[in-house]
């Protein structure tokens, strides 16, 4: 437990505790499923903070381990990218996008299936029978969060090769991202009410990409929520190539072939051009990984890292 980041290792903790407490309290006739999951909005048991405690309840064990197992195999991963900040907002705003996604989509399935007898108007004054059916309709578990963290993980490191069973083979992360929306979208779309939400699941991605796009279109943020590790690796990186690329001409001799034939313009602009490319290849590692590089480009990286350690 030592080497799991913080906010992942907390959440592991509430959620294995909300499922012991849910147990235990069952013995004694009370339903914490019932009190903290998400109910349909429009019942008599909905409560505004089931949008955030929903995501620590669970139906059992094996869902509670399979949720728990993904948070700890891919949420590891993006805190320590990102930095535990950022990451639980991440995680919350998925989970509580995956709560409204759902909600969405429950009012609009009562809606079709009553839609002889009521109008949406109609459907926000049931009655008091309509009521029983509503507040049964309850939802729990933190996939929805979970999915998040999945989609993050093929955005950030969309050419890392991961295994799932039973594939036999590695598969690219953006793949398998793309493979599980398809999955969730046909599920979420088909006739048979199989007790999972598939809504909620693709609600967390849908909810996850527009925030990781918004933080990509304001990188200012990054001061708020602190710089992530990965990207201060690559700015060091940059730093240094600076500071070496920087020094006047004066302190070490030229190479032969420029002592003849470049002129102090000419000089500057060459380094400004190297300078630019190195910026372009930087970048790309940072959005995309190191193996998003062709060969060029790695050959380019590696013949200037050489040659800053000779100057």
């Amino acid at each position: 437990m030592r080497s799991i980041p913080t906010i992942t290792k907390n959440l592991l903790i509430i959620n294995i505790i909300a499922s012991i407490a849910t147990w235990i309290m069952a013995s004694k006739g009370v339903d914490l499923n019932n009190i903290f999951g998400l109910h349909f909005f429009l019942a008599s048991d909905f409560s505004i903070y089931q949008l955030l405690t929903y995501m620590f309840m669970h139906g059992g064990w094996e869902h509670l381990f399979f949720n728990m197992f993904a948070l700890w195999m891919f949420g590891c991963v993006i805190e320590r990218v990102w930095g535990p900040k950022r990451f639980i907002v991440y995680y919350l705003v998925c989970g509580i996008g995956a709560g409204l996604i759902q909600e969405m989509a429950q009012f609009v399935e009562i809606y079709m299936m009553n839609s002889d007898r009521v109008s949406i108007a109609q459907m926000f004054h049931l009655n008091p029978i309509d009521q029983q059916t509503l507040n049964a309709m309850t939802t729990v578990g933190a996939s929805g969060a979970i999915y998040g963290i999945l989609l993050a993980f093929g955005m950030i490191f969309p050419e890392e090769r991961i295994f799932i069973f039973p594939l036999p083979i590695p598969i690219k992360a953006k793949w398998f991202v793309m493979i599980y929306v398809v999955i969730e979208l046909i599920a979420a779309l088909g006739t048979t009410n199989s007790g999972v939400a598939h809504f909620a699941h693709l609600g967390g991605m849908i909810f996850g990409f527009f925030l990781i796009r918004y933080w990509q279109r304001h990188p200012e943020l990054d001061a708020r929520y602190g710089r992530n590790v990965g990207r201060q690796f690559f700015d060091n990186m940059r730093n240094r190539w600076e500071e070496h690329s920087h020094k006047t001409v004066n302190t070490e001799p030229e190479p032969p072939q420029y002592t003849q034939r470049e002129t102090d313009i000419e000089y500057n602009q060459r380094h400004k051009r190297q300078e630019d490319e190195i910026d372009k290849i930087l970048d790309k590692i940072r959005k995309n990984g190191y193996d998003s590089l062709s060969d060029e480009e790695k050959k380019r990286l590696f013949d200037q890292s050489k040659l800053n350690t000779h100057e």
